[in-house]
């Protein structure tokens, strides 16, 4: 590998993709992306960038424990020393600050606050504070990884409608799910390094009967954007089909085999879910934009 390639590492480049998708499909259902594709992806790709300092920082933070676990310290470029710690620092940090200083030059005040906001928010109240003394860290922490629709919004519109807070509102009501869902897979890494997560504090039973429910909450979420006139049948009917599949994933691991393959089985499936929802969103929007 290049040591390009190390620093691409150090975003967590899944969860940047995750971050950008969501961002890009806010800006499809606004209408934007198709009025003004170059700069709707340049807006998309500064919300990239601080996605990519937000997760450069966790593992800057984190590189003591990242190097006893066995799924980091055999794959992260900090345990390895592909990457010195003060490189680490200096490279978030650079991303961190083009991110907001692109939103706030060329968009808007708000954007840039909401981005920054949102890299400090997941290195010190989530990485530094909490994801190492509570158990529902991950439900706080949530919030950051949930930004991408609402600094979309904020950056073309100038204010943050009711349907981006939703979507919000959905990443964030998803993330507890899929991540315990990872967390039941790996408890013993957890536990090996006194990381508070829930299943290594409260139990299994109760974290599978946590990730029932938060997978749960999501079928409202599914169905108030049609109640509230912002999406079409393009929206609903398919997102619908999308949560009973994700719904009936959550059932079979959590009530009936409750193995780690499993675990991880409904980890990798809680992200298509979600990248299902959002391109669910972008259609939607292309078809009310277009037709």
């Amino acid at each position: 590998m290049t040591r390009a390639t190390h620093y691409i590492q150090l975003t967590k480049p899944t969860i940047v993709i995750l971050v950008v998708v969501t961002a890009l499909a806010a800006l499809a259902a606004e209408g934007f992306l198709f009025a003004s594709p170059l700069q709707a992806i340049l807006i998309v790709a500064a919300i990239g960038l601080a996605a990519g300092s937000a997760n450069a920082f966790n593992q800057y933070l984190d590189r003591d424990i990242d190097s006893v676990m066995d799924r980091t310290r055999v794959k992260r470029p900090l345990p390895l020393g592909q990457i010195s710690p003060l490189g680490a620092f200096v490279f978030a940090s650079l991303l961190g600050a083009l991110s907001t200083a692109y939103l706030w030059i060329f968009w808007n005040l708000l954007a840039a606050l909401v981005s920054a906001s949102t890299i400090l928010f997941y290195t010190l109240v989530y990485t530094l504070i909490l994801k190492r003394r509570h158990y529902y860290n991950i439900v706080i922490g949530g919030a950051a990884g949930a930004a991408g629709p609402i600094i979309a919004w904020a950056a073309v519109e100038g204010q943050i409608s009711g349907y981006a807070w939703l979507m919000f509102a959905l990443i964030f009501m998803w993330t507890p799910a899929h991540f315990w869902a990872l967390a039941l897979a790996i408890k013993d890494d957890y536990s090996k390094v006194s990381v508070p997560m829930l299943p290594c504090v409260l139990g299994e039973n109760r974290t599978r009967w946590e990730i029932i429910a938060y997978t749960i909450s999501l079928l409202p979420l599914t169905l108030l954007p049609y109640w509230a006139g912002w999406v079409s049948l393009w929206f609903l009917l398919p997102n619908l089909a999308f949560w009973i599949w994700y719904m009936r994933a959550t059932l079979r691991a959590c009530v009936k085999e409750k193995s780690k393959q499993a675990y991880m089985r409904l980890f990798y499936i809680s992200i298509l879910y979600l990248f299902l929802f959002f391109i669910a969103v972008a259609i939607d929007g292309a078809v009310r934009f277009f037709v």
